[in-house]
């Protein structure tokens, strides 16, 4: 009972610091093709799927975390499974957030193998990482930790701050995974 009012007041807190609304379209400059807003160069999207109140496309501030996103959605459904997700995430520009209902699966963003068979960092289970070249299940669960933490993997190189994982390992893995 604890929990859920600890994570009802958080969810609060992020509705009222939270200025997110969903987006219904996104603006391109059609000469450079870059967003013409200065606001816009500091901020991320997120597309909210699955167990809230109102799914879509949310541009927010730059920094900002899973609790904002979950927030600016309008919250969990009454079926959400809340534990499947990680409130203190930070986000990153152009992921996409799938809150499960209890009972279900937890979402991956589907198989983490990309159409030229590499494993795609971002999407990966740890069951395909360990499938890599020198990652078992410490090394494999190493590397979704720090995407939990730090968001989507933006370069094959971000695996150097990877703890355990050196220019020799990142060699290794470069021409079988992908972002």
């Amino acid at each position: 009972m604890l929990v859920i009012a600890a994570l009802a007041i958080t969810v609060g807190i992020g509705i009222l610091r939270g200025a997110a609304s969903p987006v219904e379209a996104v603006t391109v400059d059609p000469v450079g093709g870059e967003t013409t807003d200065a606001a816009a160069a500091a901020s991320v999207y997120v597309h909210v799927a699955g167990a809230v109140v109102a799914p879509g496309l949310y541009r927010l501030d730059a920094g900002a975390r899973v609790v904002d996103v979950i927030a600016a959605a309008g919250g969990f459904v009454d079926d959400a499974d809340r534990a499947a997700v990680n409130l203190a995430r930070p986000l990153s520009d152009g992921e996409q957030l799938v809150v499960p209902r209890v009972g279900e699966e937890v979402p991956s963003g589907g198989t983490g193998a990309s159409g030229d068979g590499r494993i795609n960092l971002n999407t990966a289970s740890a069951a395909e990482l360990e499938s890599l070249p020198r990652i078992g299940p410490a090394m494999a669960q190493r590397i979704l930790d720090w995407r939990d933490a730090n968001g989507r993997f933006t370069s094959v190189e971000d695996l150097l701050a990877v703890p355990g994982i050196g220019e020799k390992m990142l060699e290794a893995l470069r021409d079988v995974v992908t972002v």
